[in-house]
């Protein structure tokens, strides 16, 4: 489409208009104890057409992109702002609004079309069959998403943005029975901007394999000790723990209380950016949409803000939030490129994008050699956390005694649980490059209409002292 021309034709008065096209694609497959289960495809195609006018921002989507259909739209959007006008907290300029221009693609080997849905079928039952590895598996399933991805974006100002995106997100799983003893292990279900070379027959039936067999383990496993221990957590796990308790905790406009209402809002005052200890003096979280296959890389926010790598926390102390342009000038906080929407029918707010723990130095066996008793845990199984993203209480599917430095049997059902800053301040080692992991959920949700996004975590293997452990589902 010709976004420049349709902008131009636009016949309304503001002081700013953007249109934001956007085009998703998606095939979806599961494959449920040797059965196919799911084979779908689906698009999907619109137009958000955003106006600045009276000091605000209104918003209307779009499907009919038509001239007659967009100028529809301008005009309905340019409505919403000047009546939100009536009722604001702030007033903008076309400054939160930057001009952007580039374009950016994710990197693969094997394009969308590369292989086709029956060899990708055949794949996922080849490893549906590798997790049956006892009469013990009484269900596995395969699971694979691919998803294409185009945002356009235009404005009045000179901003020209295209972003393609190639997104696979993949899960495995194994339940086993044992009487009434039933355990679940997964591949932890993970997406990334990659190509279909993550189809490979080899290396599915081998991750599966090893699933099938440590959740036959899981059945003849001791149950997880409880008490006050270290804890060494994989990245996987990680992932969720960066998720819950830092991602959440400083989204800027949920500081601001514009989530209050829906999920929440957080601990954080704005007053802690520059002042509170987050963490120990070894964690160091950066905002990274420049990280090849992290399922949020990007070049450009969905406000026009170029994005880059940039510190949230650093050495321990909290100096940056999640927060855009609008957020950004609103608070008078230093934020970063997160202004973001999930698809064309949504107005952009500030989300999660790629968030991760920097490296550090510490070898996997460094970390476990220095440990006289504790957890070592893989994968998220379940999760809660308060309203202020503070008070949690977390599960993983698979856990292994630590012992003197060594790591002994497998333990079941581990769990713990913590308050966030005093959890971070018991960071105790990072490990190194050697141990580091990229993951990425695609269904983060937030915002009224509820958008789910996507969210890329990475993170090293972690270990925190004085946990408060325990077993039990």
């Amino acid at each position: 489409m010709d976004l420049k021309k349709l902008l131009s034709q636009i016949n309304i008065s503001a002081d700013w208009i953007g249109l934001r096209e956007v085009r998703e694609k998606g095939t979806y497959r599961v494959i449920r104890d040797g059965n196919p289960q799911a084979n779908g495809a689906g698009t999907s195609h619109g137009i958000m057409v955003e106006v600045l006018a009276n000091g605000q921002f209104g918003y209307y989507a779009t499907n009919d992109m038509s001239i007659s259909g967009i100028q529809n739209a301008a005009a309905k959007a340019k409505a919403q702002a000047i009546h939100a006008s009536e009722y604001s907290l702030y007033s903008f300029s076309e400054d939160a609004r930057p001009k952007a221009t580039g374009e950016y693609e994710s990197s693969f080997s094997k394009a969308a079309g590369s292989v086709s849905a029956g060899e990708i079928n055949e794949i996922l039952l080849a490893g549906c069959d590798a997790l049956k590895v006892s009469d013990k598996i009484v269900s596995a399933s395969a699971y694979g998403l691919i998803t294409e991805t185009e945002f356009n974006f235009v404005s009045t100002n000179g901003s020209d943005i295209n972003q393609k995106f190639l997104m696979v997100t993949s899960d495995f799983s194994a339940t086993a029975q044992d009487g009434n003893i039933f355990q679940r292990r997964t591949g932890g279900r993970s997406g990334h901007q990659i190509g279909l070379e993550v189809f490979d027959k080899s290396n599915i039936t081998n991750l599966c394999a090893g699933i099938g067999q440590q959740a036959v383990e899981l059945l003849f496993a001791e149950e997880c000790p409880t008490g006050t221990m270290d804890m060494v957590l994989a990245p996987d796990q990680m992932m969720l723990q960066i998720h819950e308790s830092i991602g959440h905790a400083l989204e800027i406009d949920r500081i601001l209380g514009d989530e209050r209402n829906y999920a929440g809002w957080s601990f954080i005052r704005l007053e802690d950016f520059g002042t509170l200890q987050y963490g120990s003096n070894l964690m160091n979280v950066t905002f990274d949409p420049t990280v090849e296959h992290e399922l949020a890389s990007y070049a450009f926010d969905d406000g026009g803000l170029e994005a880059q790598r940039e510190y949230i926390i650093k050495d321990g102390l909290l100096v940056r939030g999640l927060g855009g342009k609008e957020s950004q000038i609103r608070s008078n906080t230093p934020g970063v490129a997160n202004f973001r929407a999930s698809s064309w029918n949504r107005a952009p707010i500030d989300r999660m994008a790629n968030l991760n723990l920097e490296a550090g130095e510490s070898s996997f066996d460094d970390i476990i050699s220095n440990i006289e008793y504790g957890v070592y845990m893989e994968t998220n199984r379940s999760w809660s956390i308060d309203d202020y993203r503070n008070k949690f209480q977390f599960g993983s599917e698979y856990g292994q005694l630590i012992v003197n430095g060594k790591l002994t049997k497998t333990v079941k059902n581990p769990n713990y649980r913590g308050v966030t800053t005093p959890f971070w301040n018991n960071l105790k080692k990072v490990g190194n490059a050697s141990t580091f992991g990229i993951h990425g959920t695609p269904n983060c949700g937030k915002g009224e209409p509820n958008q789910v996004i996507r969210v890329g975590h990475a993170s090293p293997v972690c270990q925190f002292e004085n946990i408060e452990v325990f077993g039990g589902v």
